[in-house]
């Protein structure tokens, strides 16, 4: 790795960081661009998850205020989180490589379109609670396993699990946008750090990507829970969607 090279994946991991404490999808800043600057896809995805656990770790706790009163409801979804990963990360090493690299594209293009629908899909949450139609259903049967689908998806690519979360606590959960964050930080951290595990005992790992991702995206994500509700999320969100479509003429 060449001085160039973790000056630009340090800024990555910070904007990473940032993102993913605030809205989620941050690997669609850090896994472009390690292809981008080389990276085979596989590696890429395996180092940028293990790189982002201290950053999550991070959010989480620069969104401690907010957590006050979720320990319940957070103890029954946590292991659907887990499971879901663990079943994630496993096909991502079993299935043959050519698999992921093929699938990637689609899967950078599906978190490209939830980026972009991400703030009609709050607007809508928001509209349902300030009309009272959404009542308090808490964990239900249905919450956790759509919470353990979506922890297959990020335990497998990752991009956009942020956003999927918050759409899916979103319709069950009778809180504000947040508290819902908060708890999304939470099982975001699970889903990274259970897969994280899984890729350090079985694959190979660029320990210098991840070392760097680590540093800046857990200077990232304090950056994103102290100032994150002042940042443009347009300006944000536009960010996200020009390095997505780089990484997919890349990949393509």
């Amino acid at each position: 790795m060449s001085l160039t090279d973790a000056i630009i994946i340090l800024f990555a991991g910070m904007a990473a960081g940032t993102i993913n404490t605030i809205v989620g999808s941050g690997s669609l800043i850090t896994f472009p661009t390690l292809v981008a600057l080389g990276y085979p896809p596989l590696l890429a995805n395996v180092s940028n998850n293990i790189g982002l656990v201290p950053g999550s770790l991070s959010g989480v706790y620069g969104y401690r205020r907010e957590l006050n009163g979720q320990s319940a409801r957070l103890r029954r979804l946590v292991p659907a989180s887990a499971l879901g990963a663990a079943t994630g990360s496993t096909l991502l090493l079993t299935l043959p490589s050519d698999v992921f690299d093929r699938v990637v594209v689609f899967l950078v293009a599906i978190a490209l379109v939830l980026v972009v629908a991400g703030p009609t899909i709050s607007r809508k949450l928001a509209a349902r609670r300030a009309a009272g139609s959404t009542q308090h259903r808490d964990v239900t049967p249905g919450l956790q396993a759509l919470v353990f689908a979506a922890g297959i998806y990020g335990g497998y690519f990752g991009a956009a699990q942020g956003i999927i979360l918050m759409a899916v606590l979103g319709i069950f959960l009778n809180e504000t946008l947040q508290r819902i964050n908060g708890c999304k930080n939470v099982l975001a951290l699970i889903v990274n750090a259970v897969a994280a595990v899984v890729f350090v005992a079985t694959t190979n790992v660029d320990w210098k990507v991840v070392g760097v991702i680590a540093v800046g995206s857990t200077i990232g994500a304090q950056i994103g829970a102290r100032y994150g509700r002042r940042l443009n999320p347009r300006a944000l969100r536009a960010l996200i969607v020009v390095v997505g479509l780089t990484a997919l003429i890349r990949l393509i």
